[in-house]
């Protein structure tokens, strides 16, 4: 029987990789606590009886089954914003704002929240063909216009069937999106102001693919992409991404996928690039048809001030919402308290689970090593009943993003840390300190890259530059869903309707916002026109504040006034992307995989020069030479005439050619295709920055042009 093709591929979860996993997950646990239960391992044998690579290769084979591969786990990536993009209350907006329709693929939404209220939105526009999958304590209204949830397994044994967002992401997402226009909103009074979307009057279209107890499954998404196209959404926002150390071929890549098809409809997927940073080829969204956002600060930040008995002030950072009254506690290092049972000092300096004296630190601030960022909120120091901790990275570039704790926290720098430890191990006398509530602070640097936000080059097609661009993604106030944690550890008693998050997840909305708010001036631009608006139009960064240059930042920062009016876009078809996947080496499967269709190589295996709006060339060490063809549409004047202005950077064997030089248009529309040659001598782990802008003394239309040896 022939099966109807769709987006929903096949999809199963193949045990004998998980068994594996579990064997080293085990061994790991072993050594270091010599406390893992074989129960688990053991009956993961009993799930291999259940599918074989046999059963595979046969449900390959079958009419209509477009791929089967593991149903992995996607990953959230986890508002002055607004303001510090001068995206103004008053800004200028397009009438037809209110029938833009954004459709946010993530964890549901909180439809109580303010931020989703429909106080002046008449009734959904006539293009929408979605639904509303009400339940018990679920309905929408004109500006959540649709909500929908997607299960493949059918597993709603510790989450409920409903669009409701029980874990938080998608709520914040959802609101720097779109939400409404809210008054004194904080967390817990941090960042008090108005919270606001870059586009309050669009509509929000919930496709609730992330769960609180397992993640975010490909199957899901697949299904959440099918039904965003079908109901007619405008954009698509989707703050998830593959967590694999290898990349993941774009045939393999749910997000890859389904956003190709929602690109042959017009609509332009917005992703987030991971929160992986700040090493590099460590993208986890990277389809050339994709917008791939990294995140930057913004110009403020919240410290937290750490103060010693002994007179000593040390400023750090987190989201410390507890006052207590300036009191001191007993300090403690954390290598001083280890739980000789199952730890030792080495385990116990970072504070890692079980590895804590319960005794020794109860009623203590526990000072702790910290190898990487705690995405987590240390629920060791937490559970064992420390009065707080203050901790310090290892790696001092992460000291960025305020986070927020269970209880008093904060973490300084390293060279602040040595004297605090030093302190604490006094034996004259007992060390006393205190954790100070945080307070908001001008960061006058911004903005920047943030450490967390993935960088390039592209794993699978180097020649492609991403991110294409960075948006604000640190210390974003947004609306949250009351019943979620907001340090993420369970006994946290917190509950709140907006917190302060960070992440490229909060990124990636920003860019869905001015993507939207582009679409709403220029309703039949494609996908591809408005990516390319968004990125001639950014704000160029300074290299000496990113060391990784275009590769962590791509076209610069969003700048959403300039994007509604670039002047010239580099627009791309689907037939485009079809001879790009064919230069990848893909064979028809494959690409029918990507395409749902029969789209063929038909031989053609040579490189495509897609036409995007970034030039980027990995080279060997020596010298170099490339051509690259590119081609503008004129959507500024009708008639105007563009003239190239190249910048190279002083002291580099960098020659750039552009012919023609001048560009003279006489219609909207109009189409001129150009040459780039880019030739000069490269270095070992060398990486040279130019740009290319196209001017007409009132659009400055910049790409920029990478050649790098990082190998």
């Amino acid at each position: 029987m022939k099966q109807r093709l769709s987006l929903v591929h096949y999809t199963m979860n193949l045990y004998l990789y998980y068994l594996l996993k579990s064997f080293f997950f085990f061994f790991f646990f072993f050594f270091f606590f010599f406390s893992l239960s074989l129960s688990l391992s053991l009956s993961l044998l009993l799930y291999l009886l259940e599918l074989t690579y046999n059963n595979i290769s046969i449900m390959q084979g079958m009419d209509g089954v477009v791929s089967v591969f593991i149903n992995e786990n996607i990953y959230h990536h986890t508002t002055r914003s607004w303001d510090f993009m001068g995206v103004l209350e008053n800004v200028e907006r397009s009438n037809i704002e209110s029938d833009v329709i954004v459709g946010v693929i993530d964890s549901g939404i909180w439809p109580e929240s303010e931020s989703f209220q429909d106080e002046g939105l008449g009734p959904p526009p006539t293009k929408w063909k979605g639904r509303c999958q009400t339940s018990q304590n679920f309905t929408c209204n004109n500006k959540i216009i649709g909500a929908q949830y997607f299960r493949a397994d059918g597993n709603f044994s510790k989450d409920e069937p409903s669009p409701r967002d029980t874990v938080g992401h998608g709520t914040h997402t959802a609101s720097i999106v779109a939400g409404r226009v809210v008054q004194s909103a904080s967390f817990l009074g941090l960042g008090e102001g108005i919270a606001r979307g870059g586009v309050p009057s669009a509509r929000i279209a919930v496709y609730k693919s992330c769960w609180s107890y397992d993640g975010c499954k490909f199957a899901d998404v697949l299904a959440a992409f099918d039904a965003a196209i079908s109901d007619g959404v405008d954009i698509i926002s989707v703050s998830l991404g593959n967590s694999q150390i290898e990349a993941v071929p774009y045939f393999h890549d749910p997000i890859a996928i389904g956003s190709f098809h929602a690109m042959k409809r017009g609509i332009l997927t917005s992703t987030a690039s991971g929160n992986t940073g700040p090493g590099l080829r460590s993208l986890s969204n990277y389809a050339p048809w994709l917008l791939t956002v990294g995140a930057g600060t913004i110009d403020r930040k919240f410290t937290t001030t750490v103060q010693l008995d002994n007179g000593m002030v040390f400023e750090g950072i987190s989201l410390n919402t507890f006052d207590l009254e300036n009191k001191t506690f007993p300090l403690i290092y954390g290598g001083d308290a280890p739980d000789t049972i199952f730890s030792n000092s080495t385990l116990s300096r970072y504070c890692l689970p079980d590895s804590l004296n319960k005794t020794l630190v109860e009623g203590k601030i526990v000072v702790c090593d910290m190898l990487l960022r705690p995405d987590r909120g240390l629920e060791e120091v937490f559970v064992d009943g420390a009065a707080g901790t203050i901790m310090h990275f290892v790696e001092p570039n992460l000291y960025d993003t305020a986070l927020s704790f269970p209880l008093p926290a904060s973490y300084i720098r390293n060279d602040d840390a040595v004297h605090l430890i030093a302190y604490t191990r006094n034996l004259t006398s007992t060390p006393f300190g205190r954790i100070h509530k945080s307070v908001e602070v001008k960061d006058t640097s911004a903005p920047y890259v943030a450490s967390f936000s993935s960088r390039g080059p592209h794993p699978l097609s180097p020649h492609i530059l991403k991110p294409d661009l960075i948006a604000p993604g640190v210390d974003i106030l947004a609306a949250w869903s009351p019943v979620a944690s907001v340090s993420r550890v369970e006994g946290d008693p917190r509950s709140v309707p907006y917190t302060i998050a960070s992440g490229t997840s909060m990124a990636c909305p920003h860019a869905t916002a001015v993507a939207a708010y582009v679409k709403s001036f220029h309703p039949t631009w494609s996908a591809a026109a408005i990516r390319s608006a968004l990125m001639t139009t950014a704000l160029p960064m300074s290299h000496a504040k990113n060391g990784e240059a275009e590769l962590s930042y791509g076209s610069g920062h969003i700048n959403p006034l300039k994007a509604v009016k670039p002047g010239l876009v580099y627009d791309t078809v689907e037939g485009d992307y079809v001879k790009f996947l064919c230069s990848q080496g893909l064979n028809d499967i494959n690409m029918n995989r990507i395409t749902g269709d029969n789209s063929s190589c038909q031989g053609n295996t040579t490189n495509w020069d897609l036409n995007y709006p970034t030039i980027a060339l990995p080279t060997s060490v020596g010298s170099f030479s490339s051509m690259f063809t590119r081609t503008v549409t004129n959507v500024g004047s009708p008639n105007s005439t563009y003239n190239v202005v190249v910048t190279t950077p002083q002291g580099q064997a960098l020659s750039i050619k552009v012919q023609p030089s001048l560009l003279s248009f006489n219609s909207l529309g109009q189409k001129i295709t150009f040459t780039v040659r880019v030739s000069g001598t490269i270095g070992m782990r060398a990486l040279i920055s130019a740009s290319l802008v196209w001017d007409d003394g009132q659009h400055q239309v910049r790409s920029p042009i990478v050649v790098f040896n990082l190998s």
